[in-house]
């Protein structure tokens, strides 16, 4: 068999790339690109130019599997030479073989999960790196980004110990693996360092970091620091004050450690927000989704960290039509909302996901009760969240630009401590009424809130 000839340095070769599915998909993505880029590839931003494509699909709820599979069949289609990474790569068929593999047999190569090893392998075989012994050379710090520059996700951990029964996620991620803090650390000041103004924490499950490493301790620094949750989010919170930038936690089960959480949000130092996955608030219907607390527990919980911390924010979503759901457990689940008063809510009718346990829970609702439930919860939630926004009319916020127009003359739109990027609402920057007073991309400012519109807020620089 005859070689492939390398390319010349001239034309280092090309791989597209296509990242699906959640942040912390994202976060391998930009571990995959990082590595590319770091032994000589280019990425391609067509699948015509590109030599090889690399696609990280998501593989949780039927759309996000239906998304993946189509993109895999745009990229085989467009270019031919395919390797396929990420949680769809995990899932099997009813036959018990992988799943890309049977519907898309043509593709280069399939991995799970946080595999990158095993796709640069793939890479290597199907487009052999050129050798460039200064760049191979050249060590990786932060490496490539997918997001803006200012804001950036940091994985703690990977897997999860719960078996929910209405998630696969472990059997595609495994049970949690926590990163050692010292990486944890030195990664988000590598960000810090490099301009980044918000650290998104994400994982399966934070408020269970450290809990697979039995809290061994870490280093970083200089200085002994706990593999937990609490003496990283302080660790984090140090890095903050000192580089002035934020601190954005996410994926947050309600374990009574949270509750020594609330100091440092209290004070800023880490961003008044969480985002809990309650999922429902009825004990029985969280006891048939396998859930680690009760819905009464849980209005407790947000009771007691609302006063310890008033200006807390909490996003959650929640499934609505679990299967055997009744109309009383359903009506607590309105109530609960109107209750706790949750700022940011998302809702899914519920779905039967292939290899998911509750596919054999008895009492599945017509898929019209599902989504009118949905729908319902949808409508209370609105309400709620609309009230709470008109409530900080008035307020002078501090706002991280995303984007400015004109040279920030013209306003432009950002967000505030209150809404995480992607899915909560914006606020919306105007001129502002001083000719002094300038707007950047990536900077922080002070905003006046004149009114709402919809989800988001309407403010003007001052």
């Amino acid at each position: 068999m005859t070689a492939t000839p390398e390319k010349p340095m001239s034309q280092p070769p090309k791989v597209g790339f296509v990242s699906l599915g959640c942040p912390k998909a994202l976060t391998d993505s930009e571990l995959i690109l990082t590595r590319l880029s770091a032994e000589g590839y280019q990425t391609s931003k067509t699948f015509q130019d590109a030599d090889l494509v690399i696609v990280n699909t998501c593989g949780f709820i039927d759309s996000a599997v239906q998304e993946s599979l189509d993109t895999i069949a745009e990229a085989l289609d467009q270019n031919g030479k395919v390797i396929v990474t990420g949680c769809l790569g995990a899932r099997r068929s009813e036959s018990g073989q992988g799943l890309v593999n049977e519907l898309h047999p043509k593709v280069l190569a399939v991995t799970g999960p946080h595999a990158t090893d095993e796709v640069m392998q793939a890479v290597h075989t199907h487009l052999p790196k050129p050798h460039e012994p200064f760049v191979d050379l050249i060590p990786a710090t932060v490496g490539v980004k997918l997001t803006p520059r200012h804001y950036a996700y940091l994985k703690v951990s990977e897997g999860c110990n719960h078996r929910c029964t209405f998630c696969i996620i472990p059997s595609l991620r495994g049970d949690l693996v926590s990163r050692p803090v010292g990486d944890v650390l030195s990664e988000a000041q590598a960000l810090m360092e490099q301009g980044v103004k918000e650290v998104l924490v994400v994982s399966q499950d934070t408020s269970a970091y450290g809990v697979d490493a039995q809290y061994r301790m870490g280093f970083w620094d200089g200085r002994p620091v706990k593999t937990q949750a609490l003496a990283l989010m302080e660790s984090l919170a140090q890095l903050a004050d000192r580089y002035r930038a934020w601190v954005r936690l996410h994926y947050v089960y309600p374990y009574p450690s949270v509750d020594h959480w609330m100091p440092l949000m209290a004070s800023g130092r880490i961003l008044p927000y969480l985002d809990v996955p309650f999922q429902h608030s009825h004990p029985d219907v969280l006891k048939r989704m396998k859930r680690p607390a009760s819905g009464e527990k849980n209005l407790e919980r947000i009771q007691r960290w609302r006063e310890a911390c008033p200006d807390l924010v909490i996003r959650s979503t929640f499934i609505a039509g679990f299967p055997g759901e009744t109309e009383a457990e359903f009506q607590h689940l309105l109530d609960f909302l109107e209750e706790a008063q949750i700022d940011r809510v998302g809702c899914f009718a519920y779905s039967p996901v292939q290899g998911a346990t509750a596919n054999e829970l008895p009492g599945a609702l017509p898929d019209a009760e599902r989504e009118a439930r949905r729908s319902a919860v949808m409508a209370v939630a609105e309400r709620v969240s609309m009230n709470k926004l008109k409530q900080r009319v008035g307020d002078t916020i501090q706002v991280l630009v995303d984007q400015a127009q004109a040279g920030g003359r013209q306003g432009g739109v950002g967000r505030s401590y209150a809404e995480a990027p992607e899915i909560d609402g914006v606020v919306h920057l105007l001129p502002p009424e001083r000719v002094s007073v300038r707007i950047q991309t990536g900077a922080f400012c002070q905003a006046r809130v004149v009114g709402t519109q919809g989800h988001d807020l309407v403010a003007v620089p001052v």
